[in-house]
Formats: C-alpha cells, structure tokens, sequence
C-alpha cells in the first residue's frame, strides 16, 4: 500500500485567539513529520508517537478517520509521527501534528489538495479531538504555510499573511518544566482582556505584529495567573517584543543577534528550558515514498 510522509512547521502566538474568536499566529521553525501508510483494513486506525509513548493519539487517529471517511472508507491506515515541538505548553504542535498527518493522509491517497483544505481537515480534527478551544484556524495557518498570518477563526478566514523579515533577529524560548492542555481551559475568564486582545489584533493587520505579541502576552498572562516575570525580564535584556504562547506556559521573544545571549542569561535564572529557533517562511511539504 501507499506510503506518503509530511512535515509541518511550529508556530507562536502574536494575538489568541480565545478571547475573540480573532487570532493571529507567526512560524517557526521547530517541527513535526508525519508518516502515513494505507491498510486494506478499513476504519482500522493504529498510531504512534515517536519519543513520546505515553502521549494521546487521538488527534493523529481523529485526523485519519475524518478523512478516510471523507474520501476513501475502504482504507485503514498505520500513522507514526515524530517532532521536536515540546508537547502541552502552547507552540502548537497540535496544529503542527494535525497539518502533517493529514497531508501525508492526502498524499497517500494521491487527490493533489490545496493547502488550505489540508489546514481545514486538521481544524475539524483538532475540534473533534477536543485539542482545541478555539479551533486553533490562526495556528494552522501559520504552521502550514509559515510566516504571520492574521486570521478571523470564526468564520475560518485569513484576513492578512505578510513575510516579516528574518534578517538580524533570532526566536527564543522559555519552556518551563509544566504543561497546559487546551482542554482544561474555561473561555469565561477572558471577558475582562477583549478590549485589550482586540486592539493586538488590529496592530496585527497593521504589520505591528511586535506589538501585539507583547500585548497578547500581557493580557492572557494576567487572567491565566502566570507570573510576568520571564516577559519583563527578556525585555529588559533587550527583546523587540516578548509575551505567552497559546495557553503556556511557554513564552516567546523575538530578539536581535546581539542580544540572544543576554536574553538567554536572564532566563538562566528559571526552571525549565531555552529553545532557540528562528521565524519560518516555509509552507509544508508532503511526498510518496512508496
């Protein structure tokens, strides 16, 4: 049977997209691949997880069988991913595992499929699979064909995608040692920070996306109970913008080159981990191998 494999980028949060159904998302360049062989046992659905055993699958099967039962119900499918993008602590790799399994999905299957119907069929599995609040629409977006991407996820549409220049500036962050799944967050808590969330979003469609990184960031921080510390600190140590991925824990800076390593020694000072990476521009890819 065929085998096709595929790989998706990260991403980090400018604006969530939780508290007004608006987001927006930037690239990054972690990642997460995706191999998918078809059975001949239909709706039969096994998966693994690559480095990470003891992590749920249900997103992985949920975006199989959404799409076999769409387009080919008389497969099953054998799926084993593997990715680099820390798991529960709001740098996506949900979106990233959803986009990269079901492009290799659809690959295997051979029907070429646009970009942004991949994106669709991951949504709809992320919804599904309950790894998503909001539907996470400006995430996939932003993992799948990288760069910043402002988005309107209740009607699942792009408003804006623009390429900010990666030139002189790196991507760090602060992973602490906790997780955070979007499951267990409840929307009510946001109320208070919409007005706030909305204008990081139009400085988003402005091209202001610093700013708003660093606004999103303060507002989610202050009703999610994360201490700001991290934040003011890469700031202080010569961040452009700094401020909480997704739902967090993790925060993300974007700092210039001279100033990577004082960042990186402020944050010495927390438990936990540094990452450094840099923006991504580059949309997923997909292939046959067999």
């Amino acid at each position: 049977m065929r085998t096709a494999e595929a790989i998706s980028h990260g991403a980090i949060s400018v604006v969530n997209a939780m508290a007004t159904g608006k987001g927006a998302a930037l690239g990054i360049q972690l990642w997460t691949k995706a191999r998918v062989t078809l059975t001949d046992n239909p709706g039969q659905i096994r998966a693994h997880i690559i480095g990470a055993p003891s992590e749920s699958t249900s997103l992985t099967c949920t975006t199989v069988k959404i799409i076999l039962n769409a387009l080919a119900k008389k497969y099953g499918a054998v799926v084993e991913t593997e990715s680099n993008i820390p798991i529960a602590v709001g740098l996506k790799s949900s979106s990233a595992a959803s986009n990269a399994v079901a492009a290799a999905t659809l690959t295997a299957l051979g029907p070429r499929t646009k970009g942004i119907e991949i994106v669709r069929f991951g949504v709809r599995s992320s919804l599904k699979a309950r790894v998503t609040v909001t539907g996470a629409f400006d995430d996939a977006c932003a993992c799948f064909f990288g760069g910043l991407v402002v988005t309107d996820n209740r009607t699942s549409r792009i408003l804006k995608r623009y390429r900010p220049s990666r030139v002189g500036n790196q991507i760090l962050l602060y992973v602490p040692d906790s997780k955070r799944y979007s499951g267990d967050i409840r929307k009510g808590s946001f109320k208070k920070i919409t007005r706030l969330v909305e204008l990081a979003h139009d400085e988003a469609l402005r091209r202001n996306y610093l700013l708003s990184l660093t606004l999103n960031g303060i507002a989610y921080s202050s009703v999610l109970g994360y201490d700001l510390s991290p934040v003011n600190d890469a700031l202080g140590a010569g961040a452009l913008a700094a401020g909480l991925s997704g739902k967090g824990p993790a925060i993300a800076a974007i700092v210039p080159d001279r100033k990577v390593e004082h960042v990186i020694s402020a944050w010495k000072a927390y438990p936990g981990r540094i990452i450094e990476t840099a923006l991504n521009l580059k949309q997923a890819t997909a292939r046959v191998l067999n």
